[in-house]
């Protein structure tokens, strides 16, 4: 059977979109950035606290008052773990995503229960939309709107969609049909028949179908961290690359208490506007008895108190905010070099990168910058960099692991030049792993390693060259499966198999701290299939010269030892997770004068 080159097809239709309809992507970008920076600002700009008090209002009004306490708890809690403006931030773009979502989604409901020619055309979009892997929605994403909120929003867009409009289409064509025929046969116009009947009778269903929505957009959450949406995603994602237990487990629980708060709220939402829910509320209110406690414990406000006691809170909030900044003394637009101006800077979670990232962050801070810094994969931080919504980053690795990227994106980079070389890429094994000193002597020995290579990012050009070269140079194709992970899980991997004496093999690097923190072994490749050593280049985006010529001044003529790079890693590692920046600082302060070494003020 002749080959199908779809992916081909896939890419020529992108790049023949971008370069056609860039307008029209740039005008849907503009529109829902406006929403969701007007969301985010709204649910961001009162207190933390204050927030969680407006919340819990409309708790009480919803479900009660044990809601409302509960909710108010949940919601301290996630203050408490410092992930408030997080936590905003995911819950403005679960808002925006499932309101658009439903804009799209009950009407097309509505109009496939009405045509089942429509209802037929729409079951396979909606199949593929939902059993499509969420991950492959952020390639074009990412391609159209660059990272940021966008992309997560688009995805998360398509991936909730499929329940809304089933649930809508469902709920329409289980309304009794006698109900709908006694309408027409009153002379009911079909509009009025589908407003007055149909939709109040289906109403349960219906906000069964917001629930789902609302569900499955906050379950995109980490994918969109991963296009750089920011919020809790991005935390969780983070805490997965760098095995921070601590780190998920705080930004898991966060997802949970904004998860249940959206369920619990949209379920009692569709009692509250439906008339049969209204109905089964009062005779559950009525059978409760007329105890106190059971009273107090079940009373709700009406509306309108509701409606005050949230104003009440805005008002209090927006006071508190006004007097904060009247008492705040007006800063300078930033002093040094940069005069405040923000520069992004974008890494992957590898140990140089993270510590020249960092590093760069303080030095640039100490000039008057505002460097802000953002976790990425490879492929979105480089596209980042050709779309010029990322400044610099510090960590390309050429002419190998990440040539790829310099080739499709050559006339939209800088390279700013190498600050670190020669490099080596290897396997690896712990040094008690007799009779194995290079990769010929793998040949045959894949048992002892459970025929596995724990790799790292698939993405990485490192393991490219290890699945095309470097195995059938040596005859290993067949023998062994290169197993794709990410850094912080081959490192965490590696771990445990030393802390049990377990055989494994790696793929690792050098500069690498864990050669300093382990008794490895770098596996020697007589046929050269690794190739030379390569140099570490800082790369920023096509204009970063002319818009920081200062910075690109001083990049161009940092340079790092080996012995220097190897501490400051080491002191980041013993910091800790969540204090990179911190733990650079101290390492600079180790270090006097470096700061003016690598970045001069003088003439």
């Amino acid at each position: 059977m002749p080959e199908i080159n779809l992916g081909g097809w896939a890419e020529s239709a992108v790049g023949w979109l971008q370069s056609h309809l860039s307008w029209l992507f740039d005008a849907v970008s503009t529109v829902l950035t406006g929403m969701y920076d007007g969301v985010h600002a709204a649910l961001g700009a009162p207190a933390a606290l204050l927030m969680a008090g407006i919340l819990a209002v409309v708790a009480w009004w919803l479900r009660g008052l044990p809601a409302a306490v509960l909710a108010f708890a949940g919601l301290a809690v996630v203050d408490s773990f410092g992930l408030w403006d997080r936590a905003m931030a995911t819950l403005s773009l679960v808002l925006v995503a499932s309101l658009i979502t439903l804009l799209f989604a009950v009407p097309l409901g509505i109009w496939a229960a009405r045509d089942r020619r429509v209802s037929g055309a729409l079951r396979p979009v909606l199949d593929l939309m939902q059993t499509m892997p969420a991950f492959v929605y952020l390639i074009p994403g990412v391609m159209f709107f660059s990272i940021g909120p966008i992309p997560g929003l688009i995805a998360t867009i398509v991936f909730s969609m499929p329940p809304g409009v089933r649930m809508t289409e469902l709920g329409i064509r289980q309304v009794d049909g006698e109900l709908v025929e006694a309408a027409r046969a009153f002379g009911t116009t079909p509009r009025d028949t589908l407003v007055r009947v149909q939709l109040p009778l289906a109403l349960p269903t219906i906000m069964a179908g917001v629930n789902q929505v609302i569900m499955l957009a906050l379950s995109m959450v980490v994918i969109a961290g991963m296009a750089g949406a920011g919020g809790l995603g991005e935390s969780v994602y983070a805490a997965v690359t760098q095995v921070d237990i601590g780190g998920g487990v705080e930004s898991g629980l966060a997802v949970v208490v904004l998860a249940m708060y959206l369920d619990r709220m949209t379920g009692a939402l569709g009692k509250r506007v439906s008339p049969l829910g209204r109905r089964a509320a009062a005779k559950a209110d009525a059978a409760a008895g007329a105890a106190v406690a059971s009273k107090v414990l079940r009373y709700r406000p009406g509306t309108a108190v509701a409606a005050v006691g949230v104003v009440v809170l805005a008002l209090v909030a927006g006071g508190m905010r006004l007097a904060d900044g009247d008492g705040r003394q007006t800063a300078a637009a930033g002093g040094g070099v940069g005069q405040g101006r923000a520069v992004k800077l974008g890494y992957f979670p590898w140990d140089e990168a993270v510590a020249s990232t960092y590093l760069w962050q303080n030095i640039l801070e100490e000039r008057g910058y505002k460097p802000e810094v953002k976790q990425l994969d490879p492929g979105p931080l480089y596209t980042a960099l050709a779309q010029g919504q990322m400044d610099v980053q510090f960590d390309s690795w050429l002419p190998t692991t990440h040539q790829q990227y310099m080739d499709r994106y050559r006339d939209k980079l800088t390279d700013l030049g190498s600050w670190y070389g020669p490099t080596s890429l290897e396997l690896t094994v712990p040094s008690y792993v007799k009779g194995v000193d290079s990769l010929a002597d793998l040949k045959g020995k894949s048992a002892m390693f459970g025929g596995k290579i724990v790799g790292i990012e698939s993405s990485a050009g490192m393991m490219g060259k290890l699945n095309d070269k470097v195995l059938g140079e040596y005859g290993l194709d067949g023998e062994y499966k290169v197993v794709s992970s990410s850094t912080s899980t081959m490192l965490a991997e590696l771990d445990r198999a030393l802390k049990k004496k377990e055989p494994i093999v790696t793929t690792l690097w050098s500069p690498h701290w864990a050669y300093g923190k382990y008794d490895l072994k770098k596996l020697k490749d007589p046929k050269g299939a690794w190739g030379q050593g390569e140099q570490i280049h800082a790369v920023g985006k096509k204009d970063f010269a002319k818009d920081f010529p200062k910075i690109a001044e001083w990049v161009k003529n940092f340079k790092m030892s080996e012995k220097d790079l190897s501490s400051l890693e080491a002191e980041i590692q013993n910091g800790g997770k969540g204090k990179e920046k911190e733990s650079a600082r101290r390492w600079l302060d180790a270090h006097p004068g470096l700061v003016d070494k690598l970045a001069p003020v003088g003439a």
